[in-house]
């Protein structure tokens, strides 16, 4: 029977016109079980529009749909969105039991069953249509004559009407109820957030009952062919036998269990049904092969006849995800490029990490920002010190600050996770602790830190002291009390496979933002085509370079820094030559010194006087001199290419340490081009400067050396006016890469370590739709980097364009600089998988045209 403008409905058979965008998936898959054979029963659909209708009071022909099912027709409902992760109501069973009905049960299948049935149905109706007290029903739990006469009384109390007895008018009432749930503001909300539109609709299938009891072997129950949770081949799901009689719709006894496969515990259907499970089997096998999915099926056996309900696709975390996506393409069900595009990018972060069982217990603290994910337990510790003192005992610690600074470098290498009260998505916690693959979370601040004391405590007066034991969520932005049971990472066979055939698509390469050799070795693992920023600044913060750091800062004339730097080069060079060599002649992007010089001074008394005494200097002398190094606002001052071209010597130690280092290199390996990036450019005299003085060291180092090598020099594109004047910049640079933490705060004027504190209230009253520091800003930010980009390569053809800032490894940000005509993207080593499989998803769904 096909759908007219009379009915209302479909019957849903092998030919129907069934369409998941205007039934549902529910509606769909059933079709598709219907054309494998499957023994489903008698079903219906109503259509998007209809179920809207329903709920503006236009109902379906019910008369004609309560025909299709027989006389005293006992049927189900189940809602069917077109996506089965936006919900719905809940389904509601066993539509048509009234006093008639009943009778004829106690007779066929005995009075407890046959109450049991009768009693559930009136719960459910009380409660999802009379949307009366769900306790005061499900009090009722006895299936007894006396329990189901009370049912019946509590609702004609509760509503002064009797129970309906007519099966058309409680279909009616349940069909209006579960359209207007769905449309209701409540409903709606929670849909969207899980991605669906506005105006998603819902259908709903009507379908017979099949009651699973009755004298014979009967029952019910879920039979999934993989495992949820580790993507393993095996056949899960549970089984409630309800046989001879014996009613198992209340909690069951043992003896009501029944196994799905041979086992020591008790009887299977395995072995007394045996004919039943291997049709089970090779209804999972259908599945899998034509559904192309692992399905989980829903099953009843009434009288050793078996039916199937339903079928949806297997609950999964998302490593059995990638398992299952990879197993389907080595089977040649589904080709790589589906397996590719049915792994979120972001879901990466669950295997690249450790992460909190979603199964166990969680004792929040405190909510935060997530700011780099996965999860840590260790003790309270609330400065760097401290940290690298419980490290060095073998003990786990959690660092918790204010908000960091390059000073707790060495406390966050040594810490398992960060907490800050203060910070971004881009502050400096933030930032380090992606880079690191620690998990972070940053902008707690219903937290108050007291040092003194050392205690932390929260909103709530609850109080924490240093050492105790304490976790951290990166990934939900949370902080919990106490140890809790972790999942390890995983990045086995499956992930190496899936990450293999997303590089073979992509069409944008990736490289990884690494600091350190240890940085370096993540980048390599996680595969890499180079580093696209190596931050130099955070070479300098080991005690024995910190101190030589203080006195080049301190001296006051140019052999005296000059003397400082010559300690500090072998570290230096050193530094590269294990960089390059780690890399092994992949691309190495070296970016110049870009702090402002106060962020390596001490800034307690305390810091102060060890600082005097390691120099030899008066302590009045040091705190004056510091104070002379202070900035009104430092971000904006004596940073970057405006030390290069004022204290040229440190540029000067640099360039000579990545040429002597590209010498030592190239001995062992491939040829080393290394790329040295000037920072915080603003106009083309800079580089001017800059270039003269690093071409005149590259020079030296070739004589000295008797070794020829080349370079790439760029720079680095975080001002809006390096933006606007790229076409004159670009004539001296190889490459240009845009630096967008520091753009989209210089475009915004807005603090990305301060706007934590408020851009939530922003994004909810949509000034912004998203933090810009989070996700690029398009049109902004966005048409900054055009301007940049198409500039500069209008006057140098061969130019280098990347972006280098934390944007780089959101798909978003992949999406608009491949749309740009980017070379390549730059992020954390721990976030270069998640960009690889963007960049393939991209090529995937939006190839290029091809050039000729």
């Amino acid at each position: 029977m096909q759908k007219n403008q009379d009915l209302g409905f479909t019957e849903i058979t092998p030919k129907a016109e069934i369409e998941t965008s205007r039934h549902g998936g529910r509606a769909k898959c059933l079709q598709r079980l219907i054309r494998l054979d499957m023994p489903v029963p008698r079903t219906v659909a109503l259509d998007f529009d209809a179920v809207h209708g329903v709920s503006a009071g236009e109902l379906p022909d019910l008369d004609a749909m309560m025909e299709l099912f027989g006389p005293d027709p006992l049927v189900s409902v189940r809602p069917s969105s077109e996506d089965p992760d936006w919900g719905g109501p809940g389904a509601i069973l066993n539509i048509g039991m009234n006093d008639k009905v009943h009778a004829h049960l106690i007779e066929s299948h005995g009075e407890t069953a046959a109450n049991a049935l009768y009693l559930r149905f009136i719960q459910s109706y009380a409660v999802h249509v009379g949307r009366l007290d769900p306790d005061e029903f499900d009090a009722l739990d006895t299936p007894t004559a006396d329990t189901l006469r009370e049912a019946l009384e509590l609702y004609e109390e509760e509503t002064d009407e009797y129970f309906p007895q007519d099966p058309k008018v409680q279909l009616k009432e349940i069909l209006r109820s579960m359209a207007r749930a769905w449309e209701g503001t409540t409903a709606r909300l929670l849909r969207q957030a899980k991605g669906a539109p506005a105006d998603a609709g819902l259908g709903l299938v009507v379908q017979k009952m099949v009651l699973g009891v009755g004298q014979g072997i009967c029952g019910s129950g879920v039979i999934q062919f993989v495992n949820g949770t580790t993507g393993h081949r095996e056949i899960r799901g549970r089984y409630l036998c309800k046989s001879q009689g014996r009613d198992a719709l209340t909690e069951a006894e043992d003896r009501d269990v029944m196994y799905l496969t041979k086992d020591p515990r008790g009887r299977s259907i395995e072995e007394v049904l045996p004919q039943n499970f291997a049709d089970l089997v090779r209804y999972g096998d259908f599945c899998r092969a034509r559904l192309r999915e692992e399905m989980e099926i829903e099953f009843t056996i009434e009288n050793e006849e078996l039916f199937i309900l339903d079928a949806v696709r297997v609950p999964r975390s998302e490593r059995a995800n990638v398992r299952i996506a990879v197993g389907l393409a080595k089977d040649e069900i589904i080709t790589r490029s589906e397996a590719v595009l049915r792994i979120p990018p972001r879901a990466l972060a669950e295997l690249l990490h450790s992460q909190i069982d979603p199964e166990g217990t969680r004792d929040h603290f405190a909510r935060g920002i997530a700011a780099s994910p996965g999860a840590a337990t260790g003790k309270i510790v609330f400065n760097a010190r401290a940290a690298q003192t419980l490290a060095s005992q073998g003990e786990d610690c959690i660092l918790v600050r204010r908000e960091t600074s390059p000073e707790d470098i060495r406390g966050m290498h040594a810490a398992k996770g960060i907490l800050t009260i203060r910070g971004g998505i881009t502050s400096h916690a933030a930032v380090i602790a992606r880079g690191l693959g620690l998990p972070c979370v940053v902008g707690a601040g219903d937290l108050t830190l007291n040092k003194r004391k050392g205690e932390l405590v929260n909103s709530d007066g609850r109080t924490l002291r240093e050492g105790d034991v304490i976790s951290i969520d990166g990934s939900a932005g949370e902080a919990l009390v106490g140890s809790v049971d972790m999942l390890p990472p995983e990045l086995g066979e499956s992930f190496q496979t899936l990450m293999t055939w997303a590089d073979e698509l992509r069409d944008i390469g990736v490289r990884a933002n690494a600091d350190t050799p240890p940085d370096a070795r993540n980048a390599r693992m996680f595969a890499a085509e180079g580093i696209g920023l190596c931050r130099t600044e955070h070479m300098f913060i080991d005690d024995d370079r910190l101190l030589a750091m203080r006195e080049m800062i301190f001296a006051d004339h140019t052999d005296d820094r000059r003397a400082a730097l010559d300690r500090l080069l072998p570290m230096q060079r050193a530094d590269f030559t294990e960089l390059f060599e780690i890399m092994q002649g992949q691309p190495v992007c070296i970016r110049l010194f870009d702090p402002p010089l106060h962020e390596f001074l001490p800034h307690g008394r305390e810091g102060l006087r060890e600082l005097a005494e390691a120099l030899d200097l008066p302590l009045k002398d040091v705190e004056r001199r510091v104070a002379g190094l202070r900035e009104f606002n430092p971000m904006l001052g004596m940073r970057g290419v405006r030390l290069g071209v004022t204290v040229p010597e440190i540029y000067d130690m640099q360039a000579r340490a990545i040429f002597e280092a590209t010498v030592e290199a190239s001995k062992s390996g491939a040829p080393v081009v290394p790329e040295v990036m000037i920072p915080l450019v603003s106009a083309k005299r800079e580089v001017e400067i800059v270039k003269a003085r690093v071409d005149a060291v590259a020079a030296a180092v070739r004589i000295e050396t008797g070794a020829d090598f080349t370079y790439r020099l760029g720079v680095m594109v975080e001002t809006p006016r390096a933006a606007l004047r790229a076409g004159e910049i670009a004539q001296h640079a190889a490459f240009m890469s845009f630096g967008t933490n520091d753009l989209t705060q210089m475009t915004y004027g807005l603090s990305r370590d301060d706007a934590g504190r408020f851009m939530g209230e922003y994004v909810s009253q949509g000034v912004y739709e998203e933090d810009p520091f989070h996700m690029l800003d398009a049109d902004g930010v966005g048409e900054l980097l055009e301007i940049g980009a198409n500039r500069g390569r209008t006057e140098n053809s061969d130019l280098t364009l990347s972006i280098c800032g934390e944007h780089g490894g959101n798909p978003e940000s992949i999406r608009f600089c491949r749309d740009a005509g980017f070379d390549y993207v730059s992020c954390s080593p721990f976030r270069v998988p998640v960009a690889r499989l963007a960049a393939a998803h991209l090529a995937i769904t939006s190839p290029k045209p091809n050039v000729t």
